[in-house]
């Protein structure tokens, strides 16, 4: 797979069915990035798992954090990396010793690792590289252009409002 550029299709589909996540890298601290978007994928419905050894045992925003991704006791769909390159490896690698394996090794933006991605591949994950879910979750929403995003994407399609009624989703119609 070409790690540079991903089709909308695929990003669709990963977003469309994953639904337990893990966010490796998580702070309690409000105003970092991994924070921000262990809140959006909450409020979009995703049931997302903290991973952080510094922060084990407490909550944040009101889910238990974990060390690491073993010590979580149900399936995950997804691992989110926010954690560098290097360490994107390892992350990794405990991703490929959980049973059941994941469906998607994401790492977030500016982490990429090859070598790693070539691992979770040859086992059937998929994998995204030096994107962010909740950027691409806000590009396929329509959500991104409120804020002068370009999506990149034309459609005539009128969004839905996710079932809140305060957001856009992605249309899924799925009950979360």
């Amino acid at each position: 797979m070409n790690h540079d550029s991903y089709s909308i299709d695929y990003i669709r589909d990963i977003l469309r069915s994953v639904r337990t996540i893990a966010l490796v890298g998580a702070t309690d601290n409000d105003r970092r990035a991994s924070n921000f978007v262990l809140r959006y994928l909450l409020d979009k419905g995703y049931e997302v798992t903290p991973v952080n050894p510094g922060l084990a045992g407490q909550e944040l925003l009101g889910r238990k954090v974990y060390a690491s991704l073993r010590d979580i006791p149900h399936t995950l769909d997804m691992v989110d990396i926010f954690r560098n390159s290097q360490a994107a490896g390892a992350i990794t690698d405990e991703a490929l010793s959980l049973t059941p394996l994941p469906k998607v090794i994401w790492m977030q933006l500016t982490v990429h690792n090859d070598e790693a991605a070539a691992r979770a591949e040859a086992k059937g994950i998929k994998v995204v590289m030096n994107r962010c879910p909740k950027m691409e979750y806000g590009k396929l929403s329509g959500e991104w252009a409120w804020v002068g995003g370009n999506s990149g994407l034309i459609s005539s399609r009128r969004q839905r409002l996710h079932e809140s009624g305060k957001v856009q989703s992605l249309g899924l119609g799925l009950k979360r």
